[in-house]
């Protein structure tokens, strides 16, 4: 078994986690998140959406130097074949999914909130990965730099819209579902 793999992926996404958590720790930004995200579920939605943007741009960026060529970024090869970035992403997703099915950081009982946050961001890290390479499953084939993998580009724009609204709509989204969407104000005339 031939192993030929530039490690720089991993622990680049994990000095970006660790980073993004010191930030959310040992700055102002924390409170600040804290003060203004009152609820835990849109932080960790806040939190996986950042995440998400940050890990799709960094992994555009690496494939760019792959293409051009510009050290030390490679492809992740394993007896010949390539092994997509989706793959990895698919096996965060799935470790994560299994994390909240077992009750760890999802705010349920004694949950921590550093494991809350570390779910959290591991879910955009992995939802960036698999979504970046959507063309890839929708085409059974490598299109990444080539017209149909716009669809990629497409699938991380919707899905982190989605991210993003649930973030920011929540509150109006929960009023609308209780049915408490205010008085509307009549203008005189």
């Amino acid at each position: 078994m031939h192993l030929y793999l530039d490690w720089v992926l991993l622990p680049l996404l994990l000095v970006m986690m660790v980073g993004f958590l010191l930030l959310l720790r040992h700055t102002r930004l924390g409170p600040l998140v804290h003060e203004h995200i009152v609820d835990r579920p849109r932080r960790r939605l806040f939190v996986a959406s950042v995440s998400f943007f940050l890990t799709f741009a960094t992994v555009r960026g690496m494939v760019f130097c792959i293409v051009h060529q510009i050290p030390p970024f490679h492809y992740v090869i394993l007896d010949g074949r390539h092994i997509h970035h989706l793959v990895f992403g698919i096996l965060i997703l799935l470790g994560v999914g299994y994390g909240w099915l077992c009750e760890v950081g999802n705010g349920s009982g004694s949950s921590s909130l550093l494991a809350s946050r570390v779910m959290s961001i591991l879910y955009g890290v992995g939802a960036a990965l698999t979504l970046d390479e959507f063309a890839l499953w929708l085409n059974l084939k490598d299109v990444y730099f080539v017209r149909e993998g716009r669809s990629s580009i497409d699938a991380v724009v919707l899905f982190g819209s989605l991210l993003a609204i649930s973030t920011w709509g929540a509150p109006l989204f929960a009023a609308i579902a209780k049915g408490k969407t205010g008085q509307t104000r009549q203008r005189s005339a």
